[in-house]
């Protein structure tokens, strides 16, 4: 493999592994009848149309076929992809679920 093909198979592996990230919040979201594109608007108000979470969204299950998505996982891949506004966000989130399911 040449420098520039290895350097393309990186890109698309990261674009791929982002991808996955953005399922993992949008499905989490939807686990927790929360609305991703709303929640991702609080962390990042100035990137209103974003289409790689709106592919997300759309590959999304309801929630009774979902599998959990732990808190601590979708915040890991979520500080893994340097997205700590989002992650802040998700954060406050799963204090007002503590909080009401107390």
């Amino acid at each position: 493999m040449s420098r520039k093909e290895i350097e393309e198979q990186i890109i698309q592996n990261y674009q791929r592994d982002e991808q996955m990230m953005i399922l993992i919040f949008a499905q989490w979201c939807v686990n927790h009848e929360l609305d991703p594109a709303e929640l991702y608007g609080r962390a990042y108000p100035q990137q209103t149309a974003n289409t790689a979470l709106q592919q997300g969204i759309e590959l999304t299950v309801p929630k009774e076929e979902a599998g959990e998505i732990p808190h601590d996982t979708l915040l890991s891949v979520l500080s893994l992809y340097g997205n700590e506004d989002l992650a802040f966000v998700v954060t406050e989130e799963i204090e007002k679920l503590h909080r009401k399911n107390k």
